[in-house]
């Protein structure tokens, strides 16, 4: 069969299978064509969109599509630093598998929180008023809310920062929307600056009032990347998801699960009640995270080593001055540990021994642990190293203060000795909803029970 005839046939074949489709479907054929032209208009859109984004594969979400807008971000030196940032600082040298960084995070933040908005907005985007600004804004939060971060993550902002600059208040989540601010103005980066404006405020959302500002429109956008109401948000989602999978730690919560039952009432995202047990497992998986992987006692006794080397570095290479400036701190990531042990410079003979320490396994030696009980929380204070050297009995030892490290660790779940999920279901704040009546393309979906906070 020619070529020309070839293409009248599949030309007839695709007829004939439009008008069975009208057929099928109800329509007559003017209402199909029209139709047909919709849903061409639509897929073409998407298409259009589609060419211009980036397919990653990542571990834990498989696909990823990164929009046109996201890469110019993305490649910049400043975002492929947190290629060479540990998420998990030295847990590697507990758990050998979890060597993934800060980039992989920071991808998969961005996937769940497109999926997030994507789903709000196809449940209840007309009611909300939701627009591709609001999108755009959402999803950059997610990309963009960790690259503030120093080297080996929170060991630099928990444990370094604290001892040389004491009383010194530094956040990575404020030297993330500086960064931000100078990608843009050093990439000449297009983006507005409203949309710009409320992703910073997006990434502040956890450690700021912003989300608690009643006069703020469209307040649960701010909670989908750093919720700061009641702790559930995206950013969790993914690194729960792909620490426990990395360390080989057991993980009952289903956040695929918890999204499908995403809803905004009272402009507060909330789930059904039935998810209770799924929400409790979220901050239960994440305080097992605390006891056995993040505040491991050897992971600890590497990182407190680790914060020592950079005291004793400091004065040389001054990389407490590098947090003034993201034009100076983007030069900061892991390899400053490498850069230390190989140096030639004798001042950086003292840091160099305890980096060889830290090579050779001879770690500070783990002493002891006592677990506050609940009812002592309140009147009780933070121990010392002071406090453990007037506590000594034994005669012949001989403590000094510089000789103990003493680390008070605080592990709940997000609220501090409340349990969230108590507080969420509670019979006198919990909203019940048992007919809540939401559009989606013109038909009525019932949703017959979910539950928020107050």
């Amino acid at each position: 069969m020619g070529l020309r005839n070839l293409s009248a046939a599949f030309d007839m074949i695709l007829e004939l299978g439009d008008q069975k489709f009208s057929r099928t479907m109800g329509l007559r054929h003017d209402e199909h064509d029209e139709a047909f032209t919709l849903s061409q208009n639509a897929t073409g859109h998407v298409f259009q969109e589609r060419l211009h984004t980036k397919c990653m594969h990542d571990n834990v979400h498989r696909s990823i599509y990164v929009d046109a807008l996201s890469l110019r971000f993305v490649d910049t030196e400043q975002f492929q630093r947190l290629r060479d940032i540990r998420q998990l600082g030295l847990c590697h040298m507990v758990y050998p598998g979890a060597v993934h960084t800060r980039f992989e995070h920071s991808l998969g933040t961005y996937y769940l929180a497109d999926q997030a908005i994507t789903r709000i907005k196809n449940f209840q985007g007309a009611e909300l008023g939701i627009d591709r600004s609001d999108v755009k804004a959402v999803k950059l939060a997610g990309l963009l809310h960790d690259i503030g971060h120093g080297p080996f993550s929170h060991v630099f902002d928990n444990e370094f920062l604290p001892k040389i600059l004491p009383g010194e208040k530094w956040s990575h989540e404020e030297m993330s929307v500086d960064m931000i601010d100078y990608i843009v103005d050093l990439h000449h980066i297009d983006i507005d600056s409203g949309d710009l404006r409320r992703v910073k405020e997006m990434i502040l959302a956890s450690s700021s009032p912003v989300s608690q500002n009643s006069s703020k429109e469209k307040r649960f956008l701010y909670d989908i990347v750093a919720n700061g109401r009641n702790g559930i948000d995206v950013d969790k989602f993914d690194y729960i998801e792909r620490d426990t999978r990395a360390c080989g730690i057991g993980n009952s919560f289903s956040y695929s699960r918890l999204m499908e039952n995403m809803r905004v009432m009272d402009d507060e995202i909330c789930y059904r009640a039935k998810e209770a047990r799924n929400v409790y497992n979220l901050f239960q998986t994440r305080a097992d995270l605390h006891r056995t992987v993040y505040t491991h006692p050897k992971v600890k006794a590497m990182e407190l080593m680790l914060a020592d080397a950079f005291l004793l570095a400091n004065d040389y290479l001054l990389i407490s001055e590098q947090i003034q400036s993201p034009e100076d701190f983007w030069k900061l990531d892991d390899t400053i540990l490498k850069a230390i042990e190989t140096a030639c410079q004798p001042e950086l003979k003292s840091a160099q021994e305890i980096i060889l320490r830290l090579r050779r396994r001879q770690l500070y030696q783990f002493c002891n642990e006592y677990a506050v009980p609940k009812e002592m929380m309140d009147h009780f204070k933070d121990v010392t190293a002071k406090d453990i050297v007037c506590a000594q009995t034994r005669s012949g030892v001989e403590l000094r203060e510089e000789d103990i490290v003493v680390n008070n660790q605080k592990i709940d779940l997000t609220r501090g000795q409340e349990d969230p999920v108590r507080r969420y279901v509670a019979c006198p704040i919990m909203k019940v909803m048992r007919s809540s009546k939401y559009r989606r393309n013109g038909s009525v979906i019932s949703f017959p029970a979910f539950f928020s906070t107050e």
